[in-house]
C-alpha cells in the first residue's frame, strides 16, 4: 500500500499544470517558448500572472498533499519524505509529456509546507527577497532551496528531514544548470523581462 501510495505521488507531481493551462489558452506546446518550463515562471512571462497564479497553486499542492496524506492516513514520516520527493521528482520530469516539465520549486515548497512551516517561511522570505533584489528568480529559487536544510538543522534538529531538503535541493540546482551557466555568464533573463 505504502509503494503504491509514494508511486502515485509521483504521477500526482507528473500532472502538468502550465502545461494544460498554456495548451488550453495558446494550443501550443509552452516548452518551445521561454525558458521551455512548465512551471508558473515561464507562464508569468508568456501568459503574465492570471494565468500564471492558478499554475503555482497547483504546482504547490501536488508538494504538499502527498506529503501530508501520508503523514494523516499512514502516520509515516520517511514515506512522507520520499512520497514528497516522489512528487517533485515528477514534476520536473512528467511521465505524461515524456519526462520534460518544470524546474521544481513550487512543489518542492509544497513539500517544505508541511515537513517544517517556520524554515518554510524562512526559505520563502529569502526566495522573495533575493528575487525581488536581483530580479533573478533562478537565483532566489536555488538559495531558497538551498537555505531550508540549514534552517532545518538550526531549528528542528531533523537530519533526515535535512537529508530529504539536501536531496530536493541538488534535483533543483541539476534542472536549473542552464540557469546556473547563464548567471553566470550574465546572461539570464530578469524578472520582468518577456520572453
Amino acid at each position: 500500500m505504502k509503494i503504491l501510495f509514494a508511486f502515485l505521488s509521483y504521477l500526482l507531481g507528473s500532472i502538468p499544470s502550465g502545461y494544460i493551462i498554456f495548451y488550453l489558452s495558446e494550443k501550443k506546446d509552452i516548452r518551445k517558448f521561454g525558458s521551455q518550463a512548465t512551471g508558473a515562471t515561464n507562464v508569468l512571462r508568456l501568459k503574465g500572472w492570471k494565468f500564471a497564479l492558478p499554475v503555482f497553486l497547483i504546482d504547490f499542492l501536488k508538494g504538499l498533499l502527498p506529503v501530508f496524506l501520508a503523514l494523516e492516513i499512514f502516520n509515516d514520516k520517511i514515506l512522507a519524505l520520499i512520497s514528497g520527493f516522489l512528487a517533485v521528482l515528477g514534476h520536473c520530469f512528467p511521465v505524461y509529456i515524456r519526462f520534460r516539465g518544470g524546474k521544481g520549486i513550487a512543489t518542492t515548497f509544497g513539500v517544505y509546507s508541511i515537513l517544517a512551516f517556520k524554515p518554510f517561511l524562512l526559505s520563502g522570505a529569502i526566495f522573495i527577497a533575493v528575487s525581488a533584489a536581483s530580479r533573478y528568480v533562478s537565483l532566489g529559487s536555488l538559495l531558497a532551496a538551498l537555505s531550508y536544510p540549514l534552517f532545518i538543522l538550526l531549528f528542528k534538529k531533523e537530519t533526515e528531514v535535512a537529508y530529504l531538503a539536501f536531496a530536493l535541493f541538488l534535483l533543483i540546482a541539476f534542472v536549473h544548470r542552464d540557469n546556473i551557466e547563464r548567471l553566470l555568464k550574465g546572461k539570464e533573463r530578469k524578472l520582468g523581462e518577456k520572453a
